[in-house]
């Protein structure tokens, strides 16, 4: 018996509220479980704070496969970074280490979609997509929040781009317990006070170790590529040790 496209919609729709756009772990054989240190860059130089309430990281999913159109594309931020960026006289020589909570990740906060002001984020999504999404984010077959807690970002090393005050970073990403590597050119400003870096850069989720999300045969995805932004700023921290 053939399903009218109403019926189908109709059947799919609870499907797209419930799964959100997430997808499942890959993990290769043979794949490390934590973090090399020695692919870290050492920290030298003057360290500064990184401030939660200024600064924010936002990764934007889109959807895909031939039902698209019933989903939506989502916004996930976090607000609540915290850690340090090594400042050295050599910006060469700059380090620093990120930590992103899991748990606090937002799914489609109001005013970050109003900001992108484009056709693709529409302010409005229902409320049971946005909580199957961060349901299906934080869980197990995903980003596994309660044994992983957090994601960690640190530098690899920092390379000089002919462009001033900007740097291409290499960044070591430390998801589900398994690092990952990835390449995003970096504006920063600084003052005795002050650090701030921002940048933006597509990054695949298969490059983070994450399977996009597939169900109806490939009618219901999720795109292997996402844009991830951040704007940082870090204050001197007094109470450190100079190194």
């Amino acid at each position: 018996m053939q399903l009218s496209a109403a019926c189908l919609l109709r059947r799919v729709l609870p499907v797209l509220c419930a799964v959100g756009l997430t997808g499942c772990p890959v993990r290769p054989p043979g794949s490390p479980t934590a973090l090399e240190p020695a692919h870290a860059a050492v920290h030298v130089g003057t360290p500064y704070a990184i401030q939660a309430a200024e600064s924010v990281l936002m990764i934007r999913a889109y959807k895909g496969g031939t039902l698209a159109a019933a989903g939506h594309n989502h916004i996930i931020a976090s607000h609540e970074l915290s850690g340090t960026i090594y400042v050295s006289a050599d910006v060469l020589k700059t380090s620093f280490e990120v930590h992103v909570p899991v748990a606090t990740l937002s799914v489609d906060e109001h005013d970050l979609r109003l900001q992108q002001a484009s056709a693709d984020f529409p302010p409005d999504v229902p409320d049971s997509a946005k909580e199957g999404t961060r349901r299906n984010m934080l869980g197990a077959a995903l980003l596994d929040a309660d044994d992983y807690p957090e994601i960690v970002l640190s530098a690899v090393r920092v390379e000089d781009t002919p462009s001033a005050g900007t740097v291409l970073v290499r960044i070591q990403a430390l998801v589900r317990g398994t690092p990952h590597e990835f390449s995003v050119s970096v504006r920063y400003e600084r003052s005795a006070a002050t650090v701030t870096a921002s940048g933006e850069t597509a990054l695949r989720q298969s490059d983070l170790g994450l399977k996009p999300f597939s169900a109806l045969l490939g009618a219901l995805q999720v795109q292997d590529e996402m844009r991830i932004s951040f704007h940082i700023v870090a204050h001197a921290d007094i109470t450190a040790p100079q190194r």
